[in-house]
């Protein structure tokens, strides 16, 4: 992601006139190595500690009266993306778990992703296909090029307005969290950017 970043920035300097073709004649090193992925095993072993402890403060957060919503981030946090990109992707066993029991206690099931709006159907169509209930889904808008977080957090304050308390947020990065609007906030592993 970084080393993306860094050649976005060098080819834009040079289409504006303002490097020389040498300045790019090699890549920039990164700043520091790319944390490596862990084995898969490793990973679903490390999302079902986290995802225990959403269980358990659901069970006791869920039941009673009002409108109660668990907002959940797409990428590594509930498909697959990092280990299985596919079609369909696959869901993470353990996430998929819980976001089933809050549904059966009467919880509404929100994603929130930064994946752009034109991706809004296959990606419903994904969540639904491998089992995920989807109350609604909120995507990047149409020429936003607002930071992650202040979209993240703009789609959490409608979920409010539609009279929703979100009891959990969950997300393996701090932009899925960040912000607000959410009682509690429950983050996956992300290894140090491994699983952006």
């Amino acid at each position: 992601m970084r080393l993306r970043s860094a050649l976005v920035g060098a080819i834009t300097v040079a289409a504006l006139g303002l490097g020389t073709p040498a300045a790019l004649a090699a890549p920039a090193a990164p700043a520091e190595a790319a944390a490596a992925k862990p084995p898969y095993e490793t990973w679903i072993r490390d999302v079902t500690v986290v995802t225990g402890q959403l269980t358990t403060y659901l069970d006791g957060r869920l039941p009673g009266g009002g409108k109660k919503a668990v907002v959940f981030d797409i990428d590594n946090t509930t498909l697959e993306t990092a280990y299985n990109f596919g079609v369909p992707t696959p869901a993470i066993p353990p996430v998929l778990k819980a976001a089933k029991r809050a549904r059966e206690q009467g919880a509404a099931i929100f994603f929130v992703t930064n994946r752009p709006y034109v991706l809004g159907l296959p990606t419903e169509d994904n969540l639904k296909r491998v089992g995920y209930p989807v109350d609604g889904l909120y995507l990047r808008p149409w020429f936003n090029f607002d930071p992650t977080e202040k979209v993240k957090t703009e789609a959490r304050i409608s979920i409010e307005k539609l009279g929703y308390t979100i009891v959990a947020n969950v997300g393996n990065n701090t932009w899925d969290l960040v912000g607000g609007h959410a009682e509690r906030t429950f983050k996956l592993p992300d290894y140090d950017g491994a699983l952006d």
